[in-house]
């Protein structure tokens, strides 16, 4: 206590010099803690980075080959489809000595799905809009394709017709190793002229969902819980597979790769279901045509106006999407003459 007493008083410039010292110890605790919290979200971010890219499907020093602005591709389909340069392909010879004759009997093998009735679409809230309500259908006993139509099958097509072959065949040739995948960059128009050469057609919305789902309204093939490994979506491996790679993400009835890998045209239009409570302008196709006046003309932005035109619907998800999306039940849809590299096509055939 004596010691206490003292001491002597600290002057008024002594107190000053002690009370900035004090504030500058305190900012500069505080500084080195940002500092150091922001190395460490830095270091997170980093390592979450190098993870994301270990489990990428595709290679990214790559990506821009994979990656393309929106629409890009529909022009680049365009130009490709309607232009005047020819392009060389397989003759009927070489066509058909791409498989062997086992290879050809099962890619061209069909399923018998039989008559009754089903449950298509959902209630299920969480789900698009459009995909509701559920409701019972009846189908007439019909067949469909066990796999989507295969590269292989697409160029005897391409070889007895002198059909253009596919945007990204290069030099009119199946990329290497690929015969056995889906075909894709087909259009709607593209799939259904095959359909009719050879001698089958687009399978409706509700023949294709009945073949994925069965009678008792599951979301997958297999059942309500999304398996991962059951089939190829959400860029877990980068690119199509062959037909074969899923055979435990058959549906009921055996069909393979109804979901994941590439969504497939259907023959319907998309429409409301009776009892939807979906807009009706989502519905309409609609084209943008030049300002005729006030502000938008002004400032040459573009008006859109509807039309009679039809967008044509898709299934099953694919190697894309996001795995929700490959629902049985989910509605996709696009311009009949739009092609993609995740569209595909399977057929059907009245019994």
């Amino acid at each position: 206590m004596n010691t206490l007493k003292n001491q002597t008083p600290l002057s008024e410039e002594q107190r000053r010099i002690r009370k900035r010292y004090i504030g500058a110890t305190f900012v500069t605790c505080i500084v080195l803690s940002l500092v150091g919290g922001t190395i460490h979200v830095l270091e997170l971010g980093s390592n979450r980075m190098l993870d994301m890219r270990d489990k990428a499907g595709i290679d990214l020093d790559s990506e821009h080959e994979h990656i393309r602005a929106a629409g890009e591709e529909l022009f680049r389909q365009v130009d490709f489809e309607f232009g005047d340069e020819q392009q060389a392909s397989y003759s009927v010879a070489e066509a058909e000595a791409l498989l062997t004759p086992e290879q050809w009997a099962e890619v061209e093998e069909m399923v018998v799905i039989p008559a009754g009735d089903f449950l298509m679409g959902t209630d299920r809230k969480q789900s698009n809009v459009y995909n509701r309500p559920q409701k019972t259908v009846h189908a007439d006993e019909y067949k469909i394709d066990k796999y989507p139509v295969t590269n292989a099958q697409y160029a005897r097509f391409v070889a007895a017709t002198g059909y253009r072959p596919p945007l990204y065949w290069k030099g009119g040739k199946i990329p290497k190793g690929e015969e056995l995948h889906p075909v894709t960059m087909v259009s709607w128009q593209n799939a259904s002229a095959y359909a009719a050469w050879a001698g089958k057609r687009l399978p409706t919305e509700a023949e294709w969902e009945k073949a994925a789902r069965g009678t008792d309204g599951r979301r997958w093939p297999w059942g309500d819980t999304m398996e991962v490994d059951r089939l190829n979506t959400y860029y877990s491996v980068g690119s199509t597979t062959p037909y074969n790679a899923y055979p435990n993400g058959a549906s009921p009835y055996g069909v393979i790769d109804m979901v994941g890998n590439v969504s497939e045209w259907t023959a319907d239009d998309f429409t409301a279901y009776k009892g939807s409570t979906a807009p009706a302008d989502l519905f309409t196709v609609k084209k943008a045509r030049e300002p005729r006046q006030g502000a938008n003309k002004a400032m040459k932005m573009a008006e859109f106006e509807e039309t009679d035109e039809r967008y044509k619907v898709l299934r099953g998800g694919s190697w894309k999407s996001d795995p929700f999306s490959t629902s049985t039940y989910h509605r996709n849809y696009a311009w009949p003459h739009f092609a993609s590299d995740f569209f595909g096509f399977r057929c059907a055939q009245s019994s």
